[in-house]
């Protein structure tokens, strides 16, 4: 082993003091991985410098190599630095982390009258006329929804009997706290571990949705008038809730590498809020890279934005490791993280969380107590010993291996029956993919067709807020879909498309031009 210690090595010995393993709760990889990302964000170590081999870094800190190739993954996986076989592993350029300023101080938050909304026919009228979501909630192909079959039922009853036997008074009760005490420790302990989320449990509210969560932030820290930037393609159901508070909702355009704000807009007014989904975009799935990410936080922050990071799909990569979140970048507390158990477990279950800068955290937490009425404790203490027995990682590793399976079902079948160059929009991840189709096909009719044979596919185009910049296809979900039923469904497809587009040979000829 060379005499002389590595710059990296003597960065994490000397500089940060690293002790390895001194953090109990923390694998020593994640500890590893933190601390050599703070170096890259900071510029320590600038682009194009050559970190040590595995073995020599593991040499020198006294650890072993896996852990140092587990942490080289992880900063592969986000972009941090790149791998070439024979010459080794290079820190990637990469904007420098923006130095830390004083926290702006919460906005004065007015009460809301009924003065400042239209009459309630006009917004119910509203709210009816751009209705997006489905009827069917099960089976082939519907988007977004899990296996319920796959829960452990019996598991979630015998805990849920455990706090039912004999519940304080509290425990069937309102709320006004923000949620269990025991969920919000055990999701913080979770959420820094598998998302690098940095919060303390006082900073998670729960909620029962990714729904209630946006009405409850934008009520709380945004006015009618105000602009939120949304990614189009998008979730309809974020800019439903942020138009009924009275937020005007703005289309920003995705690109291969997330969210792309027009020079236009970046020159412009800033929004007061800017809505995303950077681990895995809805509804076209690719992951946010990280110098876009940086590139948002810094905006936020010269711009007294703020972000909403809905982590949607991040527990499903069925390649590499999970992405770390937006707000574990953010040190100007402008990244508020939202997120749900209902893809996870099951939709039905009605428990999400938001996590919030410290600045505004108790504030959300009395927004919720005065706009809903907090419940559901029982079923959160039985979230809680789910999480704290194991039972939640076991649970997403077993279904993470069906979805990984049915994703390339439904690509091989995909090749089959329409051709191996047919386009998709997929990333090894998440709950469904996007089969795109030629610009000249109306995605909605084909939609229609194939919902008479007893196929759900959402149009692509439903999910564009500009029609001119929408892209046709059709949105398939596989998690629901019972592995022998995917090949019928896409051959169904395949036939309904072949009947708008006449055509002889592979179907995938169409995007031959």
């Amino acid at each position: 082993m060379p005499a002389k210690a590595s710059l990296l090595s003597e960065l994490l010995l000397q500089k940060r003091a690293w002790v390895p393993g001194e953090h109990g709760g923390t694998s020593m990889h994640r500890e590893l991985y933190e601390l050599i990302k703070s170096e890259i964000l900071e510029g320590t170590l600038p682009g194009g410098s050559r970190l040590p081999p595995s073995r020599v870094l593991g040499w020198e800190l006294g650890i072993s190599r896996n852990t140092v190739l587990n942490a080289y993954d992880q900063l592969l996986a986000e972009g941090y630095v790149t791998a070439t076989t024979g010459r080794g592993t290079f820190v990637t350029d990469v904007p420098s982390r923006p130095t830390q300023h004083p926290l702006v101080p919460p906005p004065s938050v007015q009460p809301f009258c009924t003065a400042d909304y239209p009459s309630i026919s006009s917004r119910g009228t509203e709210l009816l006329t751009r209705r997006k979501a489905a009827d069917q909630q099960w089976g082939a192909f519907v988007a977004g929804v899990p296996d319920v079959t796959l829960f452990p039922r019996r598991i979630w009853q015998r805990l849920l009997n455990r706090h039912w036997r004999q519940p304080s008074a509290e425990m069937l009760s309102y709320s006004t706290v923000g949620g269990l005490a025991a969920l919000r420790r055990t999701l913080a302990e979770h959420l820094h571990l598998v998302r690098s989320v940095q919060c303390d449990p006082e900073q998670i509210v729960i909620t029962s949705g990714i729904h209630q969560a946006i009405d409850v932030i934008a009520r709380l820290l945004g006015d009618p008038g105000d602009c939120a930037w949304v990614e189009d393609p998008g979730y309809w159901g974020m800019r439903s809730v942020l138009s009924s508070t009275g937020i005007d909702v703005v289309p920003v355009p995705v690109d291969d590498h997330g969210m792309s704000p027009t020079e236009e807009q970046l020159d412009g007014p800033a929004p007061r809020f800017i809505c995303t989904t950077p681990s895995h975009q809805y509804p076209l799935g690719m992951a946010m890279s990280l110098p876009r990410r940086l590139m948002l936080i810094d905006y936020a922050r010269r711009n007294d934005c703020w972000i909403i990071e809905d982590d949607y799909d991040s527990e499903f990569r069925f390649q590499g490791r999970p992405l770390a979140s937006l707000q574990g970048l953010d040190t100007d507390e402008r990244v508020i993280y939202v997120g749900t158990f209902s893809k996870t477990l099951f939709p039905g279950m009605r428990i999400g969380y938001m996590v919030l800068p410290k600045s505004i955290a108790r504030y959300a937490t009395q927004a919720l107590a005065e706009l809903y009425r907090e419940g559901q404790l029982i079923q959160q203490a039985a979230l809680a010993d789910f999480m704290i027995e194991g039972h939640y990682a076991a649970h997403i590793r077993r279904v993470r291996e069906v979805y990984a399976r049915r994703h390339d079902l439904l690509r091989h079948s995909i090749a089959r029956h329409l051709g191996r160059k047919w386009p998709v929009a997929s990333q090894d991840a998440g709950l469904h993919l996007a089969l795109l189709l030629p610009d000249d096909v109306d995605d909605v009719e084909i939609s229609n067709q194939v919902r008479t044979r007893g196929i759900a596919a959402r149009p692509l185009t439903y999910y564009y807020l500009e029609p001119h910049n929408a892209r046709k296809g059709l949105l398939l979900g596989y998690a629901c879909v019972p592995d022998n039923a995917i090949d019928p469904g896409v051959q169904i497809i395949a036939s309904v498309i072949r009947q708008n587009r006449p055509i002889r040979g592979r179907l995938d000829t169409l995007f031959a031009s």
